[in-house]
């Protein structure tokens, strides 16, 4: 059969004697229910022996109840056992064995009181100096936090009224919470903190990679007189590439350092925490500090976005037109390049700023404010599967009973009926819209371009995959289904004859819309 230990919380004036106010001493308890000290009880009523006026009455010190003949005094066993465990809590130290000798020889009453002030300044012994009220050399066991300083049970009934006052052990849990939450709290905005930067960096890296397929794409069109420009180009990108992964490093750098402090105040915390002295933990915990003040972001976004819409804008002219224009279009995407370079220079090297007007701007809600971001797209005659005929100079793809001898390409759609959009990379924001008809349905979306193109698995099917997303239609059942991963989440149950794709790569957010009301 288990037994429960119950816990009892007691202080030391529970455990003094009313006549000498200190810890019991082999305690009895008189026929009234008082406790006394053996010797004290003793000591009082043999005053009463050899007094005359109140001779053969004896008194309890405290509630005055009269006993005849004289109480037989007997030790209570209980009692004197829990003073011993009291005793005990606070004593670190037994008394040297010279002391026990000379108080053995002393008489009765005379050793009474010498135990009674070894077993005292013992008691007080075991308590931490630091934690005794310097007034009554009590321990403290009250906390104000009006005035931030400890109380004793003597100090409490005449502190200020309207004082803030609580347990000091409720107080140093208090606290201990707090530092702790703060820390984890602090900790954990870091960790996003650096999740963001690193995925600043490969944003970059893949927004420039975008911009440099782009200028692959048109300078291979071009005859070879353009190819000494097309290397100052290439060459200008991966500078900047260079300029805005050596800023992320700057700001991965900084946050590991206070990622090292604060793991540094965290060891003080567990110390601190270790502790069983309340006082010293609320003294000590004022020193640590866990700041909660975030990182500032670079922009993934403007630079990128800029440089790739200049070349692109430039690179088109190009196309069009010779020697002259390419020279004239060229030299300007250089300058913009290069002045986008001084702009974006860090301030010093503890902080990185860029200008983000673009990158923070608020979301477009409206087809209007879509429109601002829209891209018209071409298919790629080299994804499409063998079963889909593609017309109207590559915008329209229609479903085919029969394949067409399309030329085998590791691009190329194998197991399920789908195209991919020619074009450059995606970088910044972009917006498309795609109308479909017909019997049976339709999937709209975006895809990572090393998402399969081999087999009929989801690894190779649009939305089915971690690597892609899209939105299905569907005649037969009147609605739409959003799909990623392997999961679904049903949209809208109407059939939605034209849709809306808009992409900020930068912010994360890919969303699609009904353009049939609009």
């Amino acid at each position: 059969m288990a037994t429960a230990a119950a816990t009892i919380s007691v202080e030391e004036d529970q455990f003094s004697c009313p006549v000498c106010l200190e810890v019991l001493l082999d305690p009895v308890t008189i026929p009234c229910g008082h406790s006394y000290c053996l010797g004290c009880v003793e000591d009082y009523w043999n005053r009463v022996d050899r007094g005359k006026q109140h001779k053969g009455r004896y008194a309890c010190p405290q509630c005055r109840q009269e006993f005849s003949p004289r109480p037989l005094l007997n030790r209570n066993t209980v009692l004197a056992e829990l003073v011993e465990k009291f005793v005990r809590g606070g004593v670190r130290e037994e008394p040297g064995v010279a002391a026990a000798a000379a108080a053995a020889a002393a008489p009765p009453g005379e050793r009474h009181r010498r135990r009674r002030r070894g077993v005292a300044e013992g008691a007080k012994a075991g308590v931490v100096k630091e934690n005794l009220c310097p007034q009554h050399e009590k321990p403290v066991k009250k906390y104000c936090r009006t005035d931030r300083q400890g109380l004793c049970l003597r100090c409490f009934p005449s502190h200020p009224t309207g004082h803030d006052v609580v347990e000091l052990v409720d107080e140093r849990v208090a606290e201990q919470k707090k530092l702790q939450e703060a820390s984890l709290k602090n900790m954990q905005n870091i960790k996003d903190a650096e999740k963001e930067i690193r995925y600043a960096a490969k944003y970059i890296k893949h927004a420039t990679e975008a911009a440099e397929e782009e200028s692959e794409r048109v300078f291979a069109k071009l005859l070879r007189a353009v190819d000494k420009h097309r290397c100052d180009v290439k060459e200008a990108i991966r500078g900047r590439e260079q300029v805005a992964l050596a800023q992320t490093q700057q700001l991965l750098e900084k946050l590991e350092r206070e990622a090292a402090e604060v793991r540094r105040s965290e060891v003080d915390l567990e110390k601190l925490c270790r502790s069983n002295d309340h006082l010293h933990f609320l003294q000590k915990s004022r020193s640590l500090h866990f700041p909660s003040k975030r990182v500032q972001m670079p922009n993934t976004d403007l630079l990128p976005y800029l440089i790739y819409k200049s070349m692109r804008g430039g690179l088109s002219e190009l196309r069009e037109a010779l020697d002259e224009s390419l020279q004239r279009e060229i030299n300007r995407i250089s300058d913009k390049v290069i002045a986008l370079k001084e702009t974006s220079a860090p301030n010093d090297k503890n902080k990185v700023t860029l200008d983000a007007h673009i990158l923070h701007n608020a979301q477009p809600k409206t087809r209007e404010e879509f429109l601002h971001y829209y891209q018209e797209l071409t298919l790629d005659p080299d994804t499409a599967n063998p079963y889909l005929s593609l017309s109207d100079g590559l915008r329209s793809a229609t479903t085919r009973s029969e394949a067409k001898p399309y030329p085998e390409r590791p691009e190329r759609f194998g197991g399920w009926a789908q195209v991919l959009c020619g074009g450059a990379g995606l970088a910044g924001r972009r917006y498309w819209e795609a109308a479909w008809a017909g019997r049976g349905g339709v999937s709209v979306g975006v895809c990572y371009r090393g998402m399969s193109r081999t087999g009929a698995g989801d690894d190779s099917k649009l939305g089915h995959n971690a690597k892609s997303w899209s939105l299905d239609c569907r005649h037969d059942d009147g609605g739409c289904v959003f799909r990623h991963a392997g999961r679904s989440v049903r949209v809208a149950d109407g059939c939605v004859g034209r849709v809306g794709v808009y992409l900020d790569l930068g912010a994360g957010i890919l969303s699609v819309h009904s353009c049939c009301h609009e």
